[in-house]
Formats: structure tokens, sequence, C-alpha cells
């Protein structure tokens, strides 16, 4: 008897493959360039559809920067234990971890940081996610920290670097000039200790 060739994996469904083609979208091109025509036919579905799991542009952000932060944060865990791993104990490794992102071919910054300039002040609910992701993002890098009393004080001062590196190596050709500002700001912090 002949072998069945395999059925074809299913496609994600609707509102995931919606997700995914904002996702692409927005963080390549910007949120208020990319129309929602793009993004429906990004996601092969149609008009009903899209408006059905997103009532408006709106909740598809929303959905974006939730989707965004659960990526981005298991992402940047894993890359910390790997550079911790291969011998950067703590904070000697944020430099490392995030020098892997920004030489990246699709590196565009910081989602949240980019939406809060776009639309900060017109949509509120995104500001507070880009706020828990920020702070989400502090608590790890502090979870890198020994304990003690100015541990809070030290991860909010090396999460503020990490936000520079972002943006330096969104504006400059190579990241490697922010990536020498993170690791100087890491060392001072650690002389500190």
């Amino acid at each position: 008897m002949a072998a069945r060739t395999p059925p074809n994996p299913p496609l994600p469904a609707a509102r995931e493959r919606i997700v995914l083609a904002a996702h692409d979208l927005f963080y390549r091109d910007g949120i208020r360039a990319t129309g929602v025509d793009r993004i429906i036919a990004g996601a092969g579905v149609t008009k009903v559809t899209f408006y059905r799991h997103f009532p408006s542009k709106n909740d598809l952000i929303e959905a974006f920067l939730e989707d965004r932060h659960g990526l981005w944060m298991t992402w940047f865990a894993a890359a910390l234990e790997r550079h911790n791993a291969a011998g950067r104990q703590g904070i000697a490794a944020l430099a490392p971890a995030l020098g892997a992102w920004f030489r990246h071919g699709g590196y565009r910054g910081c989602a949240f940081l980019n939406t809060v300039v776009e639309l900060g002040d017109v949509l509120p609910g995104a500001v507070e996610i880009a706020r828990r992701h920020k702070k989400q993002m502090t608590a790890l890098i502090a979870s890198l920290l020994p304990p003690a009393a100015h541990r809070l004080g030290d991860a909010q001062a090396l999460a503020l670097a990490v936000d520079g590196a972002i943006l330096r190596a969104q504006m400059d050709a190579s990241p490697a000039r922010a990536l020498k500002g993170l690791k100087r700001v890491v060392q001072a912090i650690t002389a500190c200790r």
C-alpha cells in the first residue's frame, strides 16, 4: 500500500493570523503607517472576520503589544540565561544578550517605546501595557543583581540604560556605541556594589 501524503498543517486561527500580520507590519513599518487593509491582506482574512475579532484598530494595537510583551520577555530571559551559562554572570549578560537583538536584520528598536512615541497621547491603554512591560523588564534585571538595599534603584538605572541603548542602536548604523555605553553603566553599577 502506498504511503499517504501527510496532511498540510492547519493554518493558525484567524485571530492569531491577524495578530501575527499586525506584529510584523506594526514593528517593521510603524502603527500609523499600517492600515487595517494591509493587515487583513497579510492575515488572509475578510474584513468581517477582522472586525469580529478586533472591533477597532486600537483593540488590535493592544493585542499586538500583549503578544509582543510575551514574546520579548521570553526571548530576553532565555538570552540572559544563555549568556549567564557562557560565563557572563548577572548583569554582565545584559550587553551581550541585547547585542544579538540589535544586530538582527529586522531590528527596529523597542516596540513599546515606538508605540508610546507614536500613540501615547491618543491610546492610554497602549501606554499602560508599555509601562507594565518596562516594569517587568526591570524586575527581570533586578533578579540578576545580588540582594542589597539599593537593588531596585540599581535595576531601574540599568533599565534606563537598556532603553537608552535600544534607542541608540536604532539610530546608529552599528550598535557598537550603544553596547559600549551599556557596558560602562553595568561596570559602574558593579563597581559600586
